[in-house]
């Protein structure tokens, strides 16, 4: 028996192919989805850090409209989706006059829109992490139901044959170890790649909350200084 490539292929059962073009498929699908995370979160970190430097001078001319405005240029940024809300919950409560209203706080209110935003943006980040988990967890298995599919045919083989000789039984091993390797191959990068993403959704996190916690500060000592802010409603 030739172990090129081809023949292998060739002598390989139509379960066992099924299996391997399945595998093959969900190695495609994570590198798809590393790539596409990769480029959003590299964006994300270069929009933040412009905005951040960007919304800190308006912030400090207390200029609450032109922050708000400024971070529809950041559409990847997860910073300018939290301050955004955040500044845009607490403006609202001030342009209105919510803010006068008894029991009402505008800084729990941003405090509110803040987390739901936190909330919303936290999930669009693990867009396609999911998918990622799945496969390095259920690869292994497929490559070890392929394996199970040779060895079968390896004593298939040999019940044909009459004899245990190699000849009979290599080309069912070689389909068995051919299909456990590639399910490994699959499932590692996989897992490699969930933790990497899942330590930068955890640092984005820590920003946004450090984020949050910076703007609610300014909410309160601006807290029922609506009008030096220049943002009431004429």
């Amino acid at each position: 028996m030739s172990f090129n490539p081809v023949d292998l292929w060739n002598s390989m059962t139509p379960l066992a192919k099924s299996v391997c073009i399945l595998l093959i498929l969900m190695s495609i699908y994570s590198l798809t989805v590393a790539v596409e995370r990769f480029i959003y979160y590299g964006k994300a970190k270069k929009q933040s850090l412009q905005f951040a430097t960007l919304v800190t001078g308006y912030l400090k001319q207390d200029k609450l409209q032109e922050a708000i405005d400024s971070s529809k240029r950041f559409k990847n940024s997860h910073l300018a989706r939290v301050v955004s809300a955040g500044l845009y919950e607490f403006m609202h409560d001030l342009n209105t006059g919510t803010a006068d209203v008894p029991g009402h706080d505008p800084v729990e209110a941003a405090e509110r829109a803040i987390e739901r935003e936190a909330l919303i943006t936290t999930a669009d980040m693990k867009k396609g992490l999911s998918g990622l988990a799945t496969i390095g967890t259920t690869a292994p298995f497929i490559g070890l139901f392929g394996t199970v599919i040779g060895i079968i045919n390896a004593f298939r083989g040999m019940a044909l044959t009459g004899s245990g000789g190699i000849a009979a039984v290599s080309t069912g091993i070689a389909e068995a170890l051919i299909t456990t390797a590639l399910g490994l191959f699959v499932a590692i990068p996989a897992v490699w790649l969930f933790n990497i993403f899942m330590n930068k959704i955890e640092r984005f996190q820590v920003e946004m909350s450090n984020s949050a916690s910076t703007l609610l500060d300014y909410f309160i000592k601006r807290r029922g200084a609506g009008h030096k802010l220049g943002v009431r409603a004429s």
